[in-house]
């Protein structure tokens, strides 16, 4: 026979807005950066003094999993700052290819967005759910 429902374990806390909006800007920048990271493959022309083409592909992959890993890891605070140096790395990427500056800035962008404006909201939220705390 199974558990019983006072048995069950506690139910997890509520996901900030702030971890729910860097959630989905990072899980969108998998697929932008992995799309980038093809259409800079196959831009790389072979004699030129450009990128090779296994380096896009190889660093295209490993920002992915950075990217991805970090969406894991949003319960923690220190992912949010992993978040901005993942932001200015893709940043840093416009000097292989000057593309990835618009899509860096873009991509910051947002992010710098969702930490401020989910940071308030979810201060909005805390001081109307323990409206005696906002007063000590």
């Amino acid at each position: 026979m199974g558990p019983r429902m006072s048995e069950a374990a506690p139910a997890a806390a509520p996901r900030s807005l702030q971890q729910t909006l860097a959630s989905i800007v990072l899980a969108f920048e998998v697929i932008v950066v992995f799309l980038a990271s093809l259409v800079i493959w196959g831009l790389a022309a072979p004699g030129e003094g450009d990128v090779p083409a296994w380096v896009a592909l190889v660093a295209g992959g490993v920002m992915i999993v950075a990217l991805i890993a970090t969406i894991g890891l949003l319960r923690f605070r220190w992912a949010y700052a992993l978040g901005w140096l993942i932001q200015a790395l893709i940043l840093a990427a416009g000097f292989l290819n000057p593309t990835m500056f618009v899509v860096g800035a873009l991509f910051g962008g947002m992010w710098w967005y969702c930490m401020v404006v989910g940071a308030r909201i979810d201060r909005a939220r805390t001081a109307a759910a323990d409206p005696g705390k906002e007063q000590e």
